[in-house]
């Protein structure tokens, strides 16, 4: 009798071991988290660097799918780090929702949480009843993602809780969706149907498991979907155990559907503070970096090149530049301005700004470089420059720098546009031509004028004297003044629009222009305007590599100019006694025939293009040059605006 009482009790001990061996690896102390909805829970903001620290091994994650970049396993536990959802996700409310627990929990608490979430899908996607169907006729960009879930996202979700539930205790159920069901008046009834149906599977009590769903952006009021808010809000009314965060004051994107980083820090924080609450602990949210906002001065004004209806580029009285430019999903910005980076730093909305050192007046090119690539800022005028559309800011000199502004009560002049074919190089070419007010009187019908013919840079074309020069109104201005005789200004591109390329002979660089204005521009310009079409009333002149090819087209055609300019002109290397066949040799027939040549520079551009040089070797061979210095100015437009001025009094008198 008691061999056999023995023999029970070591039978109905072995019995159970294996039951005892099954629970031996939960822990009651691991808090487990269901989280589904769709793009707003998935991560549809770019991480940032802090949130890319791993809080460390007390908040874990149950991928939903595998991850081989990162070395992830479809129902193996890792580090929660972003992205939780799949691999080409971002940041979502989840992943401060589990730093806010970890914060506020005892140390010997663990988090984990178990992440299915799909752009654009409508609720019924996570009913077991309607999947198929809705598998069936998802949108053709949904259908890889329903597939990373075998097309049964919510199966997914309940196989790998019950997988989870071997390990800990699933505490609580987040959702954020909505978006896709805005109006549908039973959208709250199909989650509590989502929701108990979840309950069911994994055995468990709606009292021990609350859910808690987001509402959508806001943006002050302007959200897409933010009507469905309303919906969100009342949903306790159906589920009495769920509790709503909000998302008021939670900075969104631009497209004011999705959430940015910021606003995806805040609102994760605040489902890990209600959490935290009924769980029956304070909450503790955690340190959150957040930018220190770029103080813009209240006496800031827009900058003059500054897209109307925007707010920046602002300037201030020291001439330094305020930028800002959004770009919610950008890891790293970077302002390129007058040959200085400057690292743009976030403003906690989705933008990113940068103040600049004091910089010195005139127009300056910049660029914004979002991951490698140089972008146009969006919020300025375009202009062509650095062999492309740049972005462009103008600090402005004080009263001194009117003669290029517009002035009121001064005739105005027009500049033209039109195309014109080029047997030359068998093309069709574009031109821009300046012509004085008074050419459109009638009583001046008659009247003949003269011509400068105005070269742009390496780099630049056709448009960069008319907007980045201000030319035509420094001529309404100095013929308005008398300084200047009324005459017609053309501007073509010199076809150095592209870059010289290395190993090219510098004397082919632009040359392809040259037999087009000879045989092509004038001819087309004489025809078409009434102008003088003899060399005593045509003149030329350029700035750097324009000035280059003013050179090299006035100097092998005097029969057809009588003036001559150069600003910050790249003359390199001249050979007075061989270049251009010894023409410059002959000081007396060159200072016959070229009535005025001009050269001016920046002071701070001399030590690199050494006009002043050039200027001394010419006038030691008897050449008569008039030479200007631009004082405080280096290889730039005010430079080159400053030439002009100064050259343009003393042609066709």
């Amino acid at each position: 009798m008691i061999h056999s009482t023995l023999r029970i009790v070591l039978f109905s001990a072995l019995m159970m071991l294996p039951i005892a061996k099954a629970h031996a690896g939960i822990d009651p102390n691991f808090y487990i988290f269901l989280c589904f909805g769709q793009s707003n829970m998935e991560g549809a903001a770019r991480p940032e660097p802090q949130d890319m620290t791993s809080p460390g091994p007390r908040f874990l994650l149950m991928p939903a799918v595998d991850d081989p970049q990162r070395g992830r396993k479809t129902g193996v536990w890792c580090e929660a780090t972003p992205p939780l959802c799949r691999p080409n996700n971002g940041l979502t409310p989840v992943d401060w929702f589990g730093r806010t627990l970890i914060n506020s929990l005892p140390e010997n608490i663990k988090v984990g949480v178990i992440h299915v979430a799909i752009g654009g899908i409508k609720i019924e996607g996570f009913m077991p009843d309607q999947i198929q169907e809705y598998v069936k006729e998802a949108p053709e960009w949904m259908v890889p993602m329903l597939a990373a879930y075998d097309n049964n996202p919510y199966q997914r979700l309940v196989d790998l809780a019950k997988r989870a539930q071997k390990d800990g205790v699933i505490k609580g159920v987040l959702m954020h969706q909505g978006e896709s069901n805005t109006g549908d008046p039973e959208w709250a009834n199909k989650v509590q149907k989502v929701y108990d149906r979840l309950l069911g599977d994994l055995k468990l009590k709606p009292e021990e498991v609350p859910l808690l769903a987001g509402e959508v952006v806001q943006a002050d009021g302007k959200g897409v979907c933010i009507n469905m808010n309303k919906q969100i809000d009342e949903l306790p009314k159906t589920i009495h155990t769920s509790q709503v965060i909000s998302s008021e004051g939670c900075s969104n994107g631009p497209d004011r559907l999705h959430f940015d980083a910021a606003g995806y820090r805040e609102l994760g924080c605040r489902y890990g503070e209600t959490m935290t609450r009924i769980l029956g602990f304070d909450p503790v949210r955690p340190h959150i970096d957040m930018p220190q906002p770029i103080e813009v001065p209240a006496d800031a004004i827009l900058a003059e090149t500054t897209v109307p209806g925007c707010d920046f580029p602002k300037i201030d009285k020291e001439h330094r530049a305020y930028f800002r430019v959004v770009a919610p999903e950008a890891r790293k910005v970077i302002l390129d301005i007058c040959n200085k980076k400057y690292d743009m730093k976030p403003d906690g909305k989705g933008g990113w700004m940068a103040v600049t050192d004091p910089l010195v007046v005139g127009f300056h090119y910049y660029f914004i470089n979002i991951g490698g690539s140089n972008f146009i800022d969006p919020s300025t005028e375009t202009f062509f420059g650095c062999n492309r559309q740049a972005g462009g800011i103008e600090i402005p000199e004080g009263k001194e720098g009117d003669y290029y502004r517009p002035q009121q009560g001064i005739p105005h002049g027009q500049v033209n546009s039109f195309y014109y074919y080029a047997e030359s190089s068998k093309e069709w070419r574009h031109c821009l031509v300046y012509t004085p007010a008074e050419y459109e009187l009638k009583k001046n019908a008659k009247k003949r004028y003269p011509v400068l013919y105005l070269q742009h840079g390496m780099g630049e074309d056709e448009t960069g004297w008319s907007k980045q020069g201000h030319m035509q109104h420094i001529m309404d201005n100095a013929i308005a003044s008398g300084e200047a005789v009324p005459m017609l200004v053309v501007m073509e591109s010199g076809d150095i629009k592209a870059p010289f390329k290395q190993g090219d002979s510098f004397s082919d660089y632009g040359a392809s222009f040259y037999q087009v204005m000879i045989n092509d521009l004038i001819p087309t310009i004489d025809q078409k305007y009434r102008t003088i079409t003899d060399r005593h009333h045509r003149a030329m002149a350029g700035l750097s590599w324009g000035g280059h090819q003013t050179f090299d087209i006035v100097i092998n055609h005097m029969d057809k100019f009588s003036y001559m300019g150069s600003f910050s002109g790249a003359i390199f290397g001249l050979d007075v006694k061989t270049a251009y066949d010894g023409k410059l040799a002959d000081a007396t027939s060159f200072n016959k025939q070229i009535k005025f040549l001009f050269m001016s520079c920046g002071s701070e551009e001399m030590p690199r293009f050494q006009t002043d040089k050039t200027v001394k070797m010419l006038r030691s061979n008897g050449i008569k040059v008039d030479f200007q210095v631009s004082e405080g100015t280096d290889h730039e437009w005010l430079t080159w605006r400053r030439g002009l001025k100064q050259f343009i009094p003393h042609l066709f008198k």
